[in-house]
């Protein structure tokens, strides 16, 4: 495989997992239970564009405001790794975020829980950042831009896919996904306080 396909991949796998689309689907589908198709589609593209906003912002301004807060990257690892651990054992255990929004949010609410902090929240922001250390800015915008892309197609087939899954597959498949992003999780940290304290 050439270098760029390469360093892609391992850019694409770890924002694929924070992102983490397919257990997004059944609070996708309580928030816009009540929607019409065409409300559904229009909630799913503004939820999509906000996420794939906050991500490049952050991506192009998130070096400056560490230095701006003199923080190190290797701190922010660690605090990034930290964070994603939260998320990733909230998810596991059953007593995530993902399972605590109110299923009566109206259509455009979707944004918020939605767009951001679920698909473009601390998770996704820290891997980014910590990507750009790792790779190109051309290689991690092309992995995150694909993996909004699949959000988009998991949401908008977000009722077959529950379908096709049933509750037990949309969970199962939520744990693994909460399992590797623990993995992610810890190797982000300990990057992290390797570079911060020159181990």
């Amino acid at each position: 495989m050439d270098p760029f396909g390469k360093e892609f991949l391992l850019a694409f796998f770890p924002l694929l997992v924070a992102i983490d689309a397919i257990g997004t689907v059944p609070i996708l589908l309580g928030i816009l239970e009540s929607a019409s198709p065409q409300q559904r589609r229009r909630a799913i593209n503004i939820a999509l564009l906000t996420a794939m906003a906050v991500g490049l912002a952050f991506l192009f301004l998130g070096h400056a405001l560490l230095r701006f807060l003199d923080i190190e990257v290797g701190h922010f690892a660690i605090a990034g790794g930290i964070v994603l651990l939260a998320i990733a054992l909230g998810e596991l255990v059953g007593t995530g975020f993902l399972r605590q929004q109110p299923p009566d949010v109206r259509e455009l609410a979707a944004v918020v829980p939605i767009g951001t902090p679920l698909t473009a929240g601390p998770g996704t922001l820290a891997t980014l950042l910590v990507l750009t250390d790792q790779y190109s800015y051309g290689i991690v915008v092309s992995a995150f831009v694909v993996n909004i892309v699949i959000a988009w197609i998991i949401f908008t087939f977000g009722t077959t896919i529950a379908r096709f899954l049933g509750k037990g597959g949309l969970r199962a498949s939520s744990k693994i996904a909460a399992l590797l992003l623990a993995a992610i999780a810890v190797r982000l940290a300990v990057t992290g306080i390797k570079e911060s304290f020159a181990i």
